[in-house]
């Protein structure tokens, strides 16, 4: 496999609240969208002691992009209190993340489950293993984070989801979704083939560790507790949970604090 190409465009060094950590930008290659992908990694300040750390996949929603979550502070400072490398995609204004038939230039699906994989590993002391390799995001990113583990269990041992688009059916003409996809009147199998709440019969039996949660007055409140109750029937083990909170940054900065714990206890065992 041709390597990743890649150029560091922005590297600092923090310390925010007693943790020290390391951010960097880097432009990615992508051969399958012919494009660079800016990337921003974060790597915690007992880098340079260890030999290999976990690594967790943490993706942007609908309109943001690979600075979303690193703005915020918080993923660095569980870099460093759970030592885990954190690996932020851009993953375009309206991607999905899924391979998108209609526009080349958006095959996202590919990038993230196989060239980011292929470069961060050869690029970063990480553990090579699905084990060791988590993936959650919120909303848009909260539908790929599932979507791609679960389509791709053989490189994501963990996988999560806050606030995500588990099941885009009910929102045929939000988000730009139709033009990834094609309207759901013209092309209803991609719509029933492409969302998550219908991929769990791939799930192999403890295959993934998953978690997601969704506030109650979120509008992806009932597509989420559509999957958890989907995912009781089918006797698939996950954690669920629902608490007050809306589809804003003050429900996932406090989301995203349970779910590397989740990931942390699993990723090292």
């Amino acid at each position: 496999m041709k390597k990743a190409l890649i150029t560091a465009v922005a590297s600092a060094v923090f310390c925010l609240n007693g943790f020290a950590f390391s951010e960097k930008v880097v432009n990615v290659r992508s051969e399958s969208m012919k494009k660079d992908i800016p990337v921003t990694v974060i790597t915690p300040d007992s880098y340079n002691d260890k030999d290999a750390f976990p690594v967790v996949y943490l993706l942007h929603g609908y309109s943001d992009d690979y600075t979303g979550w690193a703005k915020k502070g918080v993923v660095g400072s569980l870099s460093d209190l759970h030592d885990i490398v954190f690996i932020l995609p851009d993953g375009g204004y309206d991607s999905w993340y899924f391979d998108s038939r209609s526009t080349p230039e958006y095959q996202y699906e590919t990038f993230v489950s196989k060239e980011l994989i292929s470069y961060v590993d050869s690029n970063y002391k990480t553990i090579r293993d699905r084990a060791a390799r988590a993936i959650t995001g919120l909303s848009m990113g909260g539908h790929g984070a599932l979507f791609l583990a679960i389509r791709h269990q053989d490189v994501f041992g963990s996988a999560g989801s806050m606030s995500g688009g588990v099941d885009i059916r009910p929102f045929p003409d939000n988000w730009n979704i139709k033009t990834r996809l094609g309207s759901i009147e013209e092309y209803p199998q991609n719509w029933e083939d492409n969302t998550v709440i219908n991929l769990t019969h791939l799930l192999q039996p403890d295959s993934l560790n998953i978690i997601f949660d969704c506030g109650t007055e979120d509008f992806f409140f009932e597509v989420n507790c559509n999957l958890h109750e989907k995912l009781m029937k089918e006797g698939i083990p996950h954690e669920f949970y629902t608490r007050p909170g809306s589809h804003n940054w003050t429900y996932w900065l406090n989301a995203i604090k349970y779910q590397v714990l989740f990931f942390s206890d699993r990723l090292k065992r």
